[in-house]
């Protein structure tokens, strides 16, 4: 085939072809695509080939390692950006553009790709006091989120010291992301430690904002309105309270987050977020007055969450909790939300909350509603254990996985024969992963 030929199969000026074939021009990412496309081979067949070309054969430029480092991420080929990253890392230079690279592929939602930049430059300023090594372990931090609640764990503790490094306003998004961890941790004490922290950090910048007089257009802004965090640092510390039994405290604090009169700006967002907050406001105060016994309450709580799909599932939950501790019949209540008490795998729709907090409330929820319905002599109790014990593997969640163990025993005299099989089969699942982990630990160490 002539070079002429090629090059109209191919979809390139001849001209630039026959440049590229003597030698005379380097290979551009574009004239790579058409070429590989052109020979009939799959995207990435000379990728390989290719890190040499930006390296070895020609002069090594950010025009061409961006677009090809960036289309490695999409198509998977990590071995490729691995190999760019060394050998870029050999001159500190470099450092700077690679974590712009690597801020582009987290936004584009390539995070495989953009944890791998993240801690080669981490590794790179390890002993450097710099923003950017903090902001690299926070977005490592938040990659590493997942269902394994004890990965979360060891995420969350090694990228807490490297808080106050972040610029003021990465400070307030990193801390609701970390309160958010703990929290579907149930560390209680972090969460309202975090909580306490946010709350000052933003109070002292919208008093510099508004007070000082301190121009603000060239400062980095945060993710959302500095009053937002103020407000959500209320609202966290009454969860918090909440879990300790404390309900008089938590309702305090929800008149605390209710309230926007001290709030400056006024505009359309500011009164969307005031609703957002005032309409968890009154559902909470519903849920803690019932938590704490008041079953009078019941009916209007259930009138309320009606009306809003995103808290349904987490109103069920609470009410099936407080229907065990009360010894209340809610039978109703599970009939009339039935899609929310059917057992799921996909919980995408079970409300805007995050999902780290999805799953572990849900496999709460499992064994609440195996105790609620065996306590009322429902046998089909024990198929929930399962479910909330196969799902507590899944998160690695100790607690739940006691907990189910603790009622699987207690009412072991109405298994069937099969669900004994089947309750001893994910027990050695559970120990399996346990032991899993433990060695992962220690390889790790």
């Amino acid at each position: 085939m002539s070079i002429n030929q090629f090059a109209d199969r191919c979809g390139i000026n001849s001209g630039t072809l026959s440049r590229i074939v003597k030698g005379n021009q380097p290979i551009a990412m574009s004239h790579l695509e058409l070429l590989t496309k052109g020979m009939g081979k799959g995207e990435d067949h000379f990728f390989s080939l290719y890190v040499d070309e930006c390296f070895y054969y020609s002069a090594p430029t950010w025009r061409r390692l961006r677009p090809f480092m960036i289309r490695c991420a999409e198509l998977g080929r990590m071995d490729c950006i691995e190999r760019m990253v060394q050998i870029l890392l050999d001159n500190l230079n470099n450092v700077p553009t690679l974590f712009e690279v690597a801020e582009g592929l987290f936004k584009q939602g390539q995070w495989q790709a953009a944890a791998l930049l993240y801690e080669n430059v981490s590794a790179s300023e390890k002993y450097q006091y710099s923003e950017r090594l903090a902001m690299c372990q926070y977005r490592l931090f938040r990659i590493a989120l997942g269902d394994d609640q004890s990965e979360n764990l060891r995420a969350a503790t090694l990228f807490e010291p490297y808080v106050p490094r972040l610029d003021e306003a990465d400070q307030l998004d990193a801390l609701r992301h970390l309160m958010i961890a703990y929290y579907s941790l149930r560390h209680w004490h972090k969460v309202d430690e975090l909580a306490q922290e946010l709350l000052r950090l933003a109070t002292i910048q919208y008093d510099l904002q508004f007070c000082s007089g301190r121009s603000s257009l060239d400062k980095k802004k945060p993710v959302r309105p500095l009053y937002y965090y103020i407000l959500y640092a209320q609202l966290m510390r009454s969860c918090a309270c909440v879990e300790w039994g404390d309900y008089n405290s938590a309702l305090k604090f929800i008149n605390l987050y209710i309230d926007g009169s001290w709030i400056q700006e006024d505009n359309e967002e500011v009164q969307q977020i005031l609703t957002q907050f005032r309409e968890w406001g009154k559902a909470n105060t519903y849920l803690y007055r019932l938590l704490s016994g008041q079953l009078e309450v019941l009916t209007d709580y259930v009138e309320y969450i009606s009306t809003q799909p995103s808290e349904i599932f987490m109103a069920v939950y609470r009410i099936i909790q407080s229907a065990n501790r009360f010894n209340w019949n809610v039978d109703h209540v599970l009939d009339r939300f039935p899609d929310y008490v059917a057992y799921k795998t996909d919980l995408n729709d079970f409300g805007t909350h995050n999902q780290q907090v999805i799953r572990d409330q849900y496999t709460r929820f499992l064994a609440e509603l195996a105790a609620y319905y065996l306590h009322n002599k429902r046998n089909e109790g024990i198929h929930l254990i399962l479910l909330s014990l196969e799902s507590a593997t899944k998160i690695n969640s100790e607690s739940i996985m006691m907990k189910c163990v603790d009622l699987f025993e207690q009412y072991r005299h109405v298994a069937s024969e099969d669900e004994k099989r089947q309750y001893q089969f994910q027990i050695r699942k559970a120990q399996d992963a346990n032991e899993k982990k433990t060695l992962d630990v220690i390889s790790f160490v």
